[in-house]
């Protein structure tokens, strides 16, 4: 997503207020991201996060789901 936007390690992780070294552990895999992150890297790149369901083929978002911890 990051280098679709066109974006370095340094600038989107001042986006996020985070570390360039923490963004650069999760994109080689060294850290994990949590799903709160993720969804933060793909709104700052413009990206959206899409659930299928298998059988029905129906997608929703994020945004749909009543989460607990929000």
């Amino acid at each position: 997503m990051r280098l679709q936007k066109n974006l370095k390690q340094d600038v989107l992780g001042k986006l996020l207020n985070i570390d360039q070294t923490t963004l650069s552990g999760y994109e080689t895999k060294k850290r994990t991201v949590s799903f709160e992150m993720m969804e933060r890297i793909a709104k700052e790149c413009d990206f959206d996060i899409y659930f299928v369901n298998k059988k029905t083929k129906e997608y929703f978002t994020a945004n749909d789901i009543k989460r607990k911890d929000v």
